[in-house]
């Protein structure tokens, strides 16, 4: 019995150890996110050197706000994307695609325009808002799928019998934070006038889940701790899902630039709607 709880000791020292690494406190920076920095007109600060380029903006853009439901901790990937476009220089961006703001902007404009109580001069009428061009849609295919590691059942299972149901729920849980897992999407550029589709891309990206929040929410062991610190570390596994969801748009916008530099449109002898050539007698 006394090995057994020296060995149950040492598990808990390194829980408590990892979760030390983690305590409370406001620090700013330092995103894993590999869409960082800020962007005004067609200047960018801190923008990830690896992300494409334009020289001239291709036109104007409108980004579906993507938005999700669920149990996914991803709510709107509208942001990021944003950021990344603007950044780029790719394409002037509009609100319109983003429901909530047109929204608000709608009531704005509405209210200036005919309360009668903005001063003269104010250019309120109407003719001013740019039209969008295209349309960028954006969609999870996959998301934070396990690909890899896992283990965490049969090192609970092992331990368990060794040490007993917490030590096992611990090495499970540990086994478990280690797992690699995935996510793919989509982004589909369509041309609004016509709703012809001008391009599509995927891109993926793997993160590996080493977040001790998942080891010890996987295991159990954080609700045996107590409510303030099982719930902290819980939400460290929730991070990942972003990073990996938001590393994998970084590679679909990149992907969908470099064939936009390459563009030719495609051609239909007799004009793209007239009927086609797979004729139906």
């Amino acid at each position: 019995m006394r090995k057994n709880s020296g060995q149950l000791l040492v598990l808990t020292a390194l829980v408590a150890a990892l979760y030390g690494c983690a305590q409370p406190g406001v620090t700013t920076g330092g995103s894993q996110n590999l869409v960082t920095g800020s962007a005004g007109g067609s200047t960018s600060v801190d923008a990830n050197k690896s992300l494409e380029h334009c020289s001239t903006p291709l036109g104007t853009l409108a980004v579906s706000d993507g938005r999700y439901s669920g149990s996914s901790t991803v709510t709107t990937v509208d942001p990021l994307i944003r950021l990344a476009v603007q950044q780029s220089n790719c394409f002037v961006l509009t609100s319109i695609g983003n429901v909530a703001t047109d929204a608000q902007l709608d009531r704005i404009l509405d209210k200036q325009r005919n309360s009668g109580e903005f001063r003269s001069g104010s250019h309120q009428e109407k003719g001013q808002q740019v039209a969008t061009d295209y349309f960028l849609d954006p969609q999870v295919i996959v998301q934070n799928e396990t690909t890899g590691g896992g283990g965490g059942g049969v090192a609970g299972a092992l331990a368990g019998a060794a040490l007993g149901p917490i030590a096992g729920a611990v090495a499970g849980g540990l086994s478990t934070a280690f797992e690699t897992r995935t996510s793919d999407v989509a982004l589909t550029l369509t041309d609004v006038r016509s709703r012809v589709q001008i391009a599509i891309a995927q891109g993926s990206s793997t993160v590996n889940n080493t977040s001790m929040g998942g080891a010890l929410g996987y295991g159990g062991w954080g609700s045996m701790l107590g409510g303030a610190i099982g719930a902290g570390l819980g939400t460290f596994s929730r991070t990942p899902e972003g990073v990996a969801i938001s590393a994998a748009f970084f590679d679909a916008y990149n992907q969908l630039v470099r064939s936009l530099r390459n563009y030719k449109a495609q051609s239909v002898p007799g004009g793209s709607g007239t009927g086609g050539l797979l004729k139906v007698n």
